[in-house]
């Protein structure tokens, strides 16, 4: 006659043995999606600040002895310093530039000298449009980060400061008169989809 009660036991033990596999491997899943997700993170981050760098660039070379030439070369500037942590985090986390950056190049450098030769008010729409989806994209990552606050300090301390930068730019693009530019909705939608494209490819590329 079968013994229920001892049947029971090596079932609770044999089901014991199964939990403890599978969140163990969950658990593996978990860390490799993190480390994935940070990967991610530097590199497009990485390749957005070049971007962002570029298209200051582009706007100085236009406006840079205009009315706004010094607030342009403020913005410039914290993008530089963007620019050179990422590439200090890229190269102390080993992680692969996109492929994509020379096209981020010469197309952040056409985007800002294109909208600047439209006027400073079409140079503040366009610093609109790309820092209102850099600030959409920061907060993003930054809720991902808040997963892990202690182990993510580095990277949280850094995304919190730039997207406020950030914030910043696109505040006084504002005050400058951005939303004053002719067709201000649809030139402003057509940067932020092709800013939207440019991180899809990025992280991923």
């Amino acid at each position: 006659m079968i013994d229920c009660w001892k049947l029971l036991e090596r079932l609770e033990r044999v089901l014991k043995m199964l939990q403890s596999r599978v969140l163990r491997r969950c658990s593996q899943r978990r860390l490799s999606s993190v480390a994935q997700q940070i990967d991610t993170i530097i590199r497009v981050d990485h390749a957005g600040e070049l971007g962002a760098d570029r298209i200051y660039a582009g706007q100085m070379a236009v406006l840079g002895k205009s009315s706004v030439g010094p607030m342009i070369q403020h913005m410039w500037d914290q993008e530089k310093e963007h620019k050179a942590k990422f590439e200090e985090l890229i190269n102390k986390y080993r992680v692969r530039p996109t492929v994509l950056t020379p096209i981020w190049n010469v197309a952040g450098f056409m985007l800002g000298a294109g909208s600047a030769l439209l006027g400073p008010k079409a140079a503040m729409a366009c610093t609109v449009a790309v820092e209102s989806v850099i600030v959409e994209h920061y907060n993003n990552q930054l809720r991902v980060l808040m997963s892990d606050p202690e182990k993510n300090r580095e990277l949280l301390t850094v995304l919190q400061k730039f997207r406020d930068d950030e914030q910043e730019h696109h505040d006084k693009g504002l005050d400058e008169g951005a939303e004053e530019t002719p067709f201000y909705e649809a030139f402003s939608n057509i940067i932020k989809l092709g800013c939207r494209a440019a991180i899809s490819l990025s992280e991923v590329v």
